[in-house]
């Protein structure tokens, strides 16, 4: 019987820059309604696989697959296309449009006819579609007419993840969500996780606090000097050895 291939696999991938080797040889996957942690000190490679599963870098060998079919992404635009969202640390959001206007950022909706073939936007339909967008996720903002600027670190980081987790269809890419929120900030962030899981899409999880990856997770990753040094399900880690894992130390 075969085996049924990984909603999103990287296989064998490696990546270069001069002498430096980023990615050695790294096989990595989600499954659709799985989140996967991925994790690894300063310099592990997290940032170059990240950059390779959303798009942004082309690796110099190695296979990328989508459900089973081989891809070639040659621009993030292309991994979008597909269905791959990635939110990274800055998250992307532009603090004097309003919470409508960041979920419908270079996706907005025109008015019918000739107002829309003039640039007229749609604000009144967008604002309607991003509350619901932001309450199916369980995000609830003020009103999605309010600027960004009027809200707070964690409400803004809960829009870029509820704007990315709206638009993607199979995987979602979080760069370090929770970091410099609190703790109730971040617990919304991981309930937002769970949501994404939840709706059948793959999660990767990028994050160095290793508690909210222990809590969040169903498998763990672990990168050391570009290479894949573990790869198990989280259960089977405690935070010592998942400590241990990442910095080698026995």
């Amino acid at each position: 019987m075969t085996a049924r291939a990984p909603l999103y696999a990287v296989r064998d991938v490696a990546k270069r820059y001069g002498h430096l080797v980023a990615l050695d040889g790294v096989d990595f996957s989600v499954d659709a309604g799985e989140v996967v942690g991925l994790v690894g000190d300063n310099g592990a490679g997290k940032s170059t696989l990240v950059r390779v599963l959303s798009g942004a870098n082309i690796p110099d060998s190695g296979e990328i697959s989508l459900e089973g079919t081989a891809r070639h992404w040659r621009s993030p635009q292309d991994a979008l296309a597909a269905g791959i969202e990635t939110l990274y640390q800055d998250s992307g959001i532009a603090p004097d449009l309003t919470v409508a206007a960041n979920v419908f950022l270079g996706r907005e909706k025109l008015k019918p006819g000739l107002l829309g073939k003039l640039g007229f936007l749609a604000e009144k339909e967008m604002r309607e579609d991003a509350r619901r967008e932001l309450e199916r996720v369980g995000i609830a903002v003020p009103s999605a007419g309010r600027p960004v600027s009027k809200l707070s670190g964690g409400q803004r980081q809960a829009v870029a993840i509820g704007r990315a987790v709206a638009w993607a269809n199979k995987v979602i890419i979080l760069d370090e969500p929770t970091n410099h929120l609190g703790a109730k900030q971040s617990a919304e962030v991981l309930e937002i996780i769970r949501q994404a899981r939840s709706k059948g899409l793959g999660v990767v999880f990028i994050s160095h606090t290793l508690p909210h990856v222990l809590e969040v997770t169903d498998r763990i990753v672990v990168l050391r000097l570009g290479k894949v040094v573990a790869n198990a399900p989280t259960s089977t880690f405690t935070p010592d050895s998942l400590l241990k894992a990442i910095t080698g130390l026995a």
